[in-house]
């Protein structure tokens, strides 16, 4: 984590990341990142998490690589990129184009009881995604910092890494709908696949 420095607030964050989407399709990981996005405004096109805890980023991936001309955004938190730390590399290889992964980074593991996470102690995300090989990697503190990230939303020439350093505190839940086939049978209708 970044010491002495003013936390930007995840929803305003987040509400200025789904304002600036365009046409992407936004993955978000479980927990406070899913009310985040869905606060900003329910839409068919966002695929909200309820499980598979490290998992955000490589179905995110998953469906860029699928869409090579559809743009998509992963908004997860810091205890979840950590948990599936390896997708990274993986993503750092498939290079696609097409692919952001934004990390909300709290410092701490939110859904579990607040316990520190690794990033508190001094694990830099930004780096670890630059070491594989992501064209962009920031590590955003600041509102300058943030509105640079911008200029990549929606991503065309990823993938792109952003790590924001966001205020620890978690604002009141906001909870969009739980039913998992429900979320699976919207989303593929908005990419443009059968219900199955």
């Amino acid at each position: 984590m970044v010491k002495n420095k003013i936390y930007l607030k995840r929803r305003d964050i987040v509400s200025q990341i789904v304002a600036y989407r365009g046409n992407a399709k936004i993955i978000s990981g479980l927990g406070s990142p899913t009310y985040d996005v869905y606060n900003a405004g329910d839409n068919d096109s966002n695929f909200y998490l309820w499980g598979a805890m490290g998992g955000t980023a490589m179905i995110g991936l998953g469906v860029a690589m699928a869409n090579p001309n559809l743009p998509v955004i992963v908004i997860t938190g810091d205890g979840e990129m950590l948990m599936g730390i390896g997708s990274l590399a993986t993503i750092g290889v498939q290079q696609p184009r097409n692919l952001a992964i934004i990390t909300l980074n709290n410092g701490y593991y939110g859904e579990t009881g607040m316990q520190k996470s690794h990033t508190s102690f001094g694990v830099e995300l930004n780096k670890i995604a630059e070491a594989s090989n992501f064209k962009k990697s920031f590590l955003i503190n600041t509102s300058n910092d943030f509105n640079n990230l911008l200029n990549y939303i929606p991503p065309k020439n990823g993938p792109i890494f952003g790590n924001i350093i966001i205020d620890p505190q978690n604002p009141v839940r906001s909870l969009p709908i739980l039913d998992g086939v429900e979320l699976k049978n919207r989303f593929r209708k908005s990419i443009g696949l059968k219900v199955l």
